[in-house]
């Protein structure tokens, strides 16, 4: 039996930051409005002024705020571009989990249905050996976690939008042990087993047809029944709060 590793707690200069980005967020703190000092905010936080340097450091890594030499911290007009971040401390939770299935489906679903649409014959080549790879991994006897990865890139790269790849390749590591779990689940029960199988033939098929709403359906059909899986493990082993589908 294997058992996924928890997410480390949250650090005081993990809280730190999320508190301040959320009163930039909120308003309370505009753009092109300087910050407190270090020491007043250490004050306000009870925390040493060595976690507010640290926490002020990646905002500022983040482009949220500015240092203006001798004069201070000050908000960056717009708050900066902010680049997508989850906390992995908060996916300690089934609920916080299948949110970001959820996530994954919408992205899975259309960039199925832009595959059907723009993959080239290349592209139908590599599907077709990711999903191969994937059964013959299953057949010796493995989890199939890091095929079943590559052949979901392989679809999203088929779309011909690279962002979807982008955006996917982020989403998926949040969910790499709860893959682990349902899949190792999934390899005690061979008619589970079949199933996902069949499910990812479905989307292949459909993408090969050229038929988009089929893909973007058997893509939705396969996240929906990932997430159906994600509660069973869960239920079957109450103590492992972060498996996944």
């Amino acid at each position: 039996m294997s058992f996924a590793r928890l997410p480390p707690p949250p650090t005081l200069t993990d809280t730190v930051a999320k508190r301040l980005l959320a009163e930039i967020d909120a308003g309370r703190v505009r753009p092109g409005e300087k910050l407190p000092t270090e020491l007043r905010l250490a004050e306000q936080f009870g925390v040493s002024r060595t976690v507010i340097r640290e926490a002020v450091s990646r905002l500022r890594q983040d482009g949220v705020v500015e240092a203006r030499q001798g004069s201070g911290v000050y908000v960056a007009a717009g708050g900066g571009k902010r680049p997508l971040r989850i906390d992995a401390a908060e996916l300690g939770s089934l609920r916080a989990v299948l949110h970001i299935v959820d996530l994954r489906r919408a992205l899975e679903t259309e960039a199925a249905g832009q595959a059907a649409l723009h993959r080239s014959e290349a592209d139908m080549s590599d599907i077709d050996a990711a999903l191969a790879e994937l059964d013959r991994a299953v057949q010796d006897g493995g989890d199939g976690v890091r095929e079943d990865v590559a052949f979901h890139r392989r679809i999203a790269h088929a779309s011909g939008n690279p962002y979807f790849l982008a955006t996917l390749n982020f989403v998926s590591q949040y969910l790499e042990a709860a893959t682990r779990v349902t899949r190792g689940n999934e390899a005690r029960r061979p008619d589970l087993m079949r199933a996902v199988q069949d499910e990812h033939r479905a989307i292949v098929e459909a993408i090969r047809a050229g038929n988009a709403e089929g893909a973007r359906a058997a893509a939705r059909r396969h996240m929906e029944n990932a997430a159906g899986r994600l509660r069973q493990a869960h239920e079957a082993a109450p103590g492992r709060p972060r498996a996944a589908g």
